[in-house]
């Protein structure tokens, strides 16, 4: 396993940290529903390419509340792996989880969490020095209590040899060529419900130039313009 080689569907596997209201309202890193649309698009990009997925939650009962329900949608029979720790290392049943998929070859590790300066940080170096795993630190799916916080915690990863990813370039590896026509369409229709600008701009290009029918059937009339 090497950094050079890129994001497959075969060779990854993806873990959800303490995604709960409680965590996202102390992030002040980035606007928190851009957080939970690229967390719920990096979601349907593993269901898209049957990656393995951990959810793993703390103190749901007692402080953090539960997973985003938009998070749960798209992984319905998920167990939950509830702990204490803010560190998801110090967890036998998360360890066992990624080892499960290590086993198969799956030791490029997506994470995803909150926040990046504590529950994303102590999982990412320990995983590291116990393992031989690689991390890849979706950054714009993470946040942090403050920009600083998420910036310095992010650059410390990367100084320890964590890879930093966007939901995006991930979802982009893994399809990685348009010809591959088993994930086309759904790769499409998650960058046009998920991805802001570039959505948009497949569907102009579908719609205006290739003159492929809207993505929705509107039922009412279209009025033209009546001059006051």
């Amino acid at each position: 396993m090497s950094k050079l080689e890129v994001l497959t569907p075969e060779n990854s596997q993806l873990i959800f940290i303490d995604h709960q209201p409680q965590m996202a309202f102390g992030v002040q890193s980035m606007d928190r529903q851009t957080l939970k649309n690229n967390t719920v698009a990096l979601a349907k990009a593993a269901r898209i390419f049957d990656i393995p997925t951990t959810i793993t939650t703390v103190e749901t009962e007692s402080f953090s509340g539960h997973t985003y329900p938009e998070l749960l949608d798209v992984f319905p029979d998920a167990p939950l792996l509830e702990r204490t720790s803010m560190n998801s290392w110090d967890d036998q049943k998360v360890r066992d989880a990624l080892a499960k998929g290590a086993a198969q070859g799956r030791k490029k590790i997506v994470v995803s969490g909150l926040w990046t300066e504590v529950c994303n940080l102590t999982f990412a170096l320990s995983a590291l020095h116990d393992t031989d795993y690689e991390i890849y630190m979706v950054a714009d799916a993470s946040g942090g209590t403050t920009a600083e916080a998420h910036k310095y915690a992010m650059d410390r990863m990367v100084q320890a040899g964590v890879v930093p990813v966007t939901w995006q370039q991930v979802l982009l590896e893994w399809q990685r060529n348009w010809a591959r026509k088993d994930t086309y369409d759904a790769t499409i229709a998650l960058v046009q419900e998920h991805s802001g600008a570039y959505g948009m701009g497949v569907d102009y290009a579908y719609t205006m130039v290739h003159k492929a029918p809207s993505r929705t059937q509107h039922g009412g009339e279209t009025q033209a313009p009546v001059p006051a």
